[in-house]
């Protein structure tokens, strides 16, 4: 394993991303140019030992924002750090391990050789790869076949074998764009697993993704981009209450779906004064309601109600915003 001082004695309350006001602007034509503004006074910062989610349709400036990170492009405004050092820095790239969304790995290279042709594009010392293949290679679980050539890999097995690439140098941040993207069930899971073992190990992990089931099963928090401008950054939990905000939603809004049986007009006059729809109804007069209410006060007030007027309360069940709902209604607004 290879071990850098740098990253032993970072401090914890250090970011392990860091960007303020960045801004990148692209200029098109020699007479007359065309400019684009890619990003947009972008500020947030990515805390130590999280799994943190870069989300935004296409053209948001999610691949701009990244490519500024890894120094492959200059940003036009603000700044950006990794790990407190100057993003895209030399220091700064030898403390993060990188996937790009499409890794291309040479077909007639077996697992092992390919960790060493990247790892040697990284200055990773051979001598170092070979001590650290078969810990990278179990750590994605290719244990066994990491002797066989890469044209004999599912397209699962190739994303585990970029992951075991990103992984050689011991990295302390992860940045991984579209880890998922066209793998079956089973590969992601695979993925997943391998992205929360690298949690436990104190690795901060950076992810760029449009797969928002993914993301909203292991996402501490979130950073939502649309049109170059930052929308949302927060945990994955509360971007309910931030969408019903943005929305002019007062309060925690509650919405549930219940089934009830008794009386139709006790069913009325039990539900009088709130906002509800009737989504079925049973020959045996139970009824499938969907209501929106205020807050936990009105949710009790209305219970006491259905239990007054002599209906039963069959079911209830209590609807969560999805990400990829706010995700959506952040977007459109």
């Amino acid at each position: 394993m290879i071990k850098d001082s740098t990253v032993s004695e970072l401090s914890p309350k250090i970011p392990a991303i860091n960007a303020t006001g960045l801004g990148k602007i692209y200029s098109e034509g020699v007479v007359f140019k065309k400019r684009f503004q890619a990003l947009n006074d972008v500020s947030f910062q990515v805390n130590q030992g999280e799994i943190f989610g870069l989300l935004g349709p296409n053209g948001a400036g999610k691949t701009t924002f990244i490519k500024i990170l890894l120094g492959i492009i200059r940003k036009s405004a603000g700044s950006a750090e990794l790990l407190g050092l100057s993003a895209g820095s030399r220091s700064a790239r030898r403390l993060v391990g990188y996937l790009p969304e499409h890794l291309r790995i040479p077909p007639h290279l077996t697992g092992f050789s390919a960790l060493e042709c990247y790892g040697n594009l990284s200055n990773v010392p051979t001598s170092e790869i070979r001590k650290n293949q078969d810990r990278v290679i179990e750590m994605v679980g290719l244990t066994g076949r990491a002797k066989d050539r890469c044209r004999k890999y599912s397209k699962g097995m190739l994303q585990k074998l970029g992951l075991a690439q990103a992984l050689l140098h011991n990295p302390k941040l992860l940045i991984l764009d579209e880890p998922t993207d066209g793998l079956d069930p089973r590969a992601r899971a695979d993925v997943r697993n391998i992205i929360r073992n690298l949690k436990n190990e104190g690795v901060t992990i950076f992810l760029n993704s449009h797969i928002l089931q993914e993301v909203e099963m292991v996402c501490d928090r979130v950073a939502i981009l649309n049109q170059g401008s930052l929308k949302y950054c927060g945990p994955v939990s509360e971007i309910g209450g931030f969408v019903q905000k943005l929305s002019g939603a007062e309060g925690n809004l509650i919405t549930l779906e219940m089934e009830i049986s008794g009386d139709p007009t006790a069913i009325h006059k039990a539900m009088e004064g709130e906002e509800y729809t009737i989504l079925s109804k049973s020959p045996n007069s139970a009824f499938s309601v969907k209501v929106t209410l205020a807050d936990q006060n009105e949710l009790d007030s209305l219970i006491d109600r259905i239990r007054a007027n002599g209906v039963s309360l069959l079911r209830m069940k209590r609807q969560e915003s999805s990400l990829e709902d706010a995700f959506l209604q952040i977007v459109s607004e």
